[in-house]
């Protein structure tokens, strides 16, 4: 009787599992891990940190050079100038209704969109999925101009259809969707059709129900656009009581002092911070939630 072969196993790394299981190796290994971890936190985080600082001190303070990592002496009424200068509580409200807005266009144009590509496989659906997908590698200022002169041209310059319209359809999103449809079972909606049910039916009583991590997921980063966007709001929107939040602190910017700004700029982040933590693992899970055919 022969006996087994032995199976070898390569492995192709610059570090073999010998050297990282050894005592050195562990403790370089970690060493090389935590001063990453620490490397990048410290780059994505220390802008924000300066920002906050930075309202906290004096215009004279800020000026200083060297500038200081802590303020000398802390004050929090910069916060409570910037609301007032800037008005942020109506540029909040506006930013907010405009984001509520391209939400629910979103919502009913990109769902629709992934759903008609995924589960009714119209004709030529690959290629109207890849011109979709064709438009991500266009930079917006080369589109900025055609789009500003076609909401010019319909009369909806401070209107909130002129931002509710070019958000209303976005290639970036129907892709996420159509993934996520593509990995529900095909039996569950042919049960339904079975059962006498449509095509909206379907969408509206199987899909949507078992499609909320990737509704999330889509909803989060149409908000964030939403209050982040800056070029074309400031083009659209140029009436001061309909100015965006991002707008707004640019226009009034250079009339306050520096340490009023940072307070706004940290009064305009709150909002999207807010929804990235309570929200982050519902972003994870709807964008590997497609991934695998389910």
């Amino acid at each position: 009787m022969k006996s087994p072969k032995k199976i070898e196993v390569q492995f192709r790394t610059i570090v073999s599992p010998h050297q990282l299981n050894s005592r050195w190796g562990r403790r370089i290994y970690w060493a090389v891990l935590a001063a990453t971890v620490v490397l990048f936190t410290l780059a994505f985080v220390f802008p924000l940190y300066w920002m906050i600082t930075g309202a906290m001190k004096t215009p004279e303070e800020l000026a200083q050079m060297p500038p200081t990592l802590i303020p000398a002496d802390p004050d929090f009424s910069a916060f409570a100038e910037a609301w007032e200068l800037f008005d942020i509580g109506l540029l909040l409200k506006n930013t907010a209704f405009y984001a509520l807005g391209g939400w629910l266009f979103t919502m009913a144009v990109d769902v629709s969109a992934a759903y008609a590509l995924s589960k009714l496989r119209p004709m030529f659906g690959n290629v109207i999925l890849g011109a979709m997908l064709a438009t991500l590698m266009i930079p917006p200022m080369v589109v900025l101009i055609p789009t500003y002169v076609t909401i010019e041209s319909l009369g909806l310059l401070n209107n909130p259809w002129g931002l509710w319209f070019p958000a209303a359809a976005n290639g970036f999103n129907i892709f996420l969707l159509k993934r996520f449809f593509d990995s529900i079972p095909r039996e569950l909606v042919e049960a339904a059709q079975i059962d006498g049910a449509g095509p909206v039916r379907v969408l509206l009583s199987v899909i949507l129900p078992v499609s909320r991590p990737i509704l999330g997921v889509v909803s989060i980063f149409t908000v964030v656009n939403a209050f982040r966007d800056f070029v074309l709001p400031l083009l659209v929107m140029s009436d001061s009581e309909n100015m965006t939040l991002s707008v707004g602190l640019s226009q009034t910017a250079g009339a306050v002092g520096q340490n009023a700004v940072m307070a706004g700029l940290v009064l305009a982040g709150i909002p999207t911070i807010i929804v990235f933590f309570i929200f982050q693992r519902h972003i994870m899970a709807g964008l590997t939630a497609g991934s695998l055919k389910g």
